[in-house]
């Protein structure tokens, strides 16, 4: 699997892993990660994530929303400076919280 999830003790956050290349390809992967759960917290982990694209970029959107839009607390962190420097570009810094 390239998508990863892990659930904290308490329930309270989601932790998204994703490895290798973060693509059209992981689409359904990384939506079933956070379906058909109550997100309180969300962490999106990019340190294994190699390249980052369009698709990836709208797959972080859709699951802002999913998580409650501007009332979400969703963290990208771990990012490479490649991959900052694309969410820097894209304005995603204003959207989410990117360490």
């Amino acid at each position: 699997m390239s998508v990863i999830t892990e659930i904290s003790p308490d329930g309270q956050k989601l932790t998204i892993s994703v490895k290798g290349r973060f693509d059209f390809a992981k689409h359904q992967e990384f939506r079933e990660s956070y379906e058909n759960k109550a997100l309180t917290a969300v962490v999106v982990d990019l340190k294994e994530a190699t390249y980052l694209d369009s698709s990836a970029l709208g797959m972080l959107l859709l699951l802002r929303d999913h998580a409650g839009g501007e009332d979400s607390d969703i963290r990208v962190v771990n990012s490479s400076s490649d991959v900052r420097k694309i969410l820097a570009i894209s304005n995603f810094d204003k959207l989410f919280d990117i360490t």
